[in-house]
């Protein structure tokens, strides 16, 4: 598989390209996508749907103490970032130094490695933001 792993991860489309559904009953927007409505909670047609990408920090905190893998990162800012079309994500935010991030910030989505895993390096990728 190789050079064929970053090409995988791209094809995952709520991964890379920010795809979640949204309910043809209420307009409710979801992310990560859903095979139900949790607002009206109806099984109503869900339709993909493709977020801007772009956002503002609701909130973060500064890790310190890493989970397993995420080691080689510290220390690094984890927020929750609210889209304009409704969901709230929570990720990493990068290209910035930690003083820099600040509750209301504009940021974009950016496809990034996220870790690696095991002896065999798989490295896993998916969305992060950084300062727009």
């Amino acid at each position: 598989m190789g050079s064929n792993i970053p090409r995988f991860w791209r094809n995952l489309k709520s991964r890379y390209n920010l795809i979640g559904t949204k309910c043809a009953n209420c307009k409710e927007i979801h992310f990560p996508p859903r095979h139900f409505c949790p607002k009206c909670r109806r099984l109503s047609k869900l339709e993909d749907f493709k977020l801007e990408g772009r956002g503002k920090i609701e909130t973060y905190t500064v890790i310190h103490t890493p989970m397993d893998g995420f080691e080689g990162q510290i220390p690094y800012v984890l927020a929750i970032v609210k889209m304009p079309e409704g969901p709230r994500l929570t990720t990493q935010i990068v290209d910035c130094e930690i003083e820099e991030v600040k509750i209301g910030m504009k940021v974009k989505s950016v496809f990034r490695k996220i870790q690696e895993d095991g002896e065999a390096g798989l490295i896993h990728y998916g969305y992060k933001f950084k300062p727009a």
